[in-house]
Formats: C-alpha cells, sequence, structure tokens
C-alpha cells in the first residue's frame, strides 16, 4: 500500500488528539472559564474520529492523505491557540486560530472532492 507510513501516522495523531481533547475536557471542567479549552478539546474530539475513518478508507479514498493533513495541521493550530490563550494569556501567533480554522475547512472540502475522484482501488 502505497504511503503506509503516512497511513500509520495519521492513526498515530488521530489517538494523540483524543487524548488531548479528552485532558482538555478534564481541564475545562475544573477551571475558572471553560469556553477555551471546552473549544479545543471539542476540535480535537471532533477531528480524531474523522481522521481514524480517513484511516480506514485510506485505500478507496484518492484525498484522504491530504485531507488528513489539513485537517490535523488544522486543529493543532486552532487547539493549540486556544488552549495557549487559557494558559499563557494569549495565542501562540497573530490569527493563528483562524488559520487553523481555515484549514480544518480546507481538509473538509478535500473530504467532499474525495467524492468525485476515482478511488485508488480503481
Amino acid at each position: 500500500m502505497p504511503n503506509s507510513g503516512a497511513r500509520s501516522t495519521v492513526l498515530f495523531i488521530a489517538g494523540l488528539m483524543g487524548i488531548t481533547g479528552v485532558a482538555a475536557a478534564a481541564a475545562a471542567s475544573h477551571g475558572a472559564d471553560p469556553r477555551l479549552l471546552g473549544g479545543a478539546s471539542a476540535m480535537c474530539l471532533a477531528h480524531a474520529p474523522a481522521l481514524v475513518a480517513l484511516h480506514a478508507a485510506w485505500a478507496h479514498f484518492r484525498t484522504a492523505a491530504i485531507a488528513a493533513l489539513l485537517l490535523a495541521a488544522g486543529t493543532a493550530l486552532f487547539a493549540g491557540d486556544l488552549t495557549a490563550r487559557h494558559t499563557l494569556g494569549h495565542g501562540l501567533f497573530p490569527m493563528s486560530a483562524p488559520l487553523g480554522g481555515l484549514t480544518m475547512m480546507a481538509g473538509w472540502l478535500a473530504v467532499a472532492l474525495g467524492a468525485f475522484l476515482p478511488s485508488r482501488a480503481s
């Protein structure tokens, strides 16, 4: 299978994203203002299963690799910025959360475009 290393990496990142989402949810429940960590948790827990699905469909889904890359990077930027704002009082860098959001949207667009491309198995 081509890109088997990339495919395994996607599953690894999904696991880390799931762990991060649960940890952020727990931290949010014990803090004074849960909004930022709650948002970071929601993004991680929403996108981790999407990465697992892309891993599972890898051989039959031509845009799986680019969609996974964009979703993982966008989630890391978005959730990382929210977490930094909560813990440090400032974001990662100017416009990092919006950039992460746009990157996630591009990832979902790659998922949608995959419906119109022939599968790898064809």
